[in-house]
């Protein structure tokens, strides 16, 4: 998709569960510096297992990569733990807004830092600076994280992640449970760190329609295999991804009965 070196890059990954169970076959992707990749498809597609992948956050769910390779910055990583990921600049937002519940909101925020060694100010400068992307977390910081709404609690997170002062962020199904406004708000907020502080991101979504009006560019997952990719816009264009993704046919938007024919008509399969 890039001529330059990618910032990541995964090589045709398998990943296996528990030594038997096929989750992920022969994936490949890529995200360029700067860019913003959406991962896509259905649940249970495989998206949360390539992040995980990636993250290497699998070992912790006995899953593991058995065949491929997964590059960062030129360096294979397929052997690091996840704490030397987040210090190279590579971290994951969990699915499901994961805070500390106990803790308040700047308490969430200032845990993102716990990797840093510039001392005090740098981080309560990094603080006022997620401060200035999410105004609404500045308002509620005295607040405990658990009794925010899901909305707060997703920013809190993505916050969180910024404090690390990352390179890439690897963000899974940010609109899962929030209301069509809030999941707005979240893009509107990514596609502007992604642009004024050049932070990469991956989105792994099933919001195929919102995901695919911020990302540059996107994967369709279907059963642990990557079945299409493309720039953003063409994938908005194209006739298949427009009917079993975005929910429109030539003739409107589908009925679920109308979907069925999706499990017989997979031409970009055939």
């Amino acid at each position: 998709m890039t001529a330059a070196t990618p910032l990541l890059s995964v090589n045709n990954i398998e990943v296996i569960y528990n030594h038997v169970i096929l989750v992920l076959k022969g994936v490949s992707l890529q995200v360029p510096q700067g860019g913003i990749v959406a991962l896509l498809g259905a649940n249970g597609a495989g998206k949360t297992t390539t992040l995980k992948a990636i993250s290497n956050l699998l070992r912790a769910e006995r899953g593991d990569i058995t065949k491929g390779h997964i590059e960062y910055r030129g360096n294979r990583v397929e052997a690091l733990d996840p704490a030397s990921l987040v210090k190279q600049g590579l971290i994951q937002v969990m699915e499901g807004r994961h805070c500390f519940a106990h803790l308040t909101v700047e308490e969430n925020l200032v845990t993102g830092a716990y990797t840093r060694k510039d001392g005090g100010k740098a981080v309560a400068d990094e603080l006022e600076k997620v401060y200035t992307y999410f105004p609404r977390l500045k308002v509620r910081r005295k607040s405990v994280a658990g009794y925010t709404s899901g909305g707060e609690q997703q920013m809190t997170a993505i916050g969180r992640a910024l404090m690390s002062r990352p390179s890439m962020i690897l963000l899974d199904e940010p609109s899962m449970g929030l209301a069509p406004q809030l999941v707005e708000e979240i893009f509107e907020i990514v596609h502007r760190l992604n642009k004024e502080t050049g932070v990469s991101f991956l989105v792994a979504e099933q919001n195929t329609n919102i995901a695919l009006r911020y990302a540059d560019y996107g994967y369709i997952l279907e059963s642990g295999r990557v079945v299409m990719d493309g720039e953003a816009s063409h994938l908005r264009e194209n006739s298949d991804v427009k009917e079993f993704y975005l929910g429109l046919g030539a003739g409107g938007r589908m009925s679920f009965r109308d979907t069925k024919h999706y499990r017989r008509r997979k031409r970009w399969l055939a």
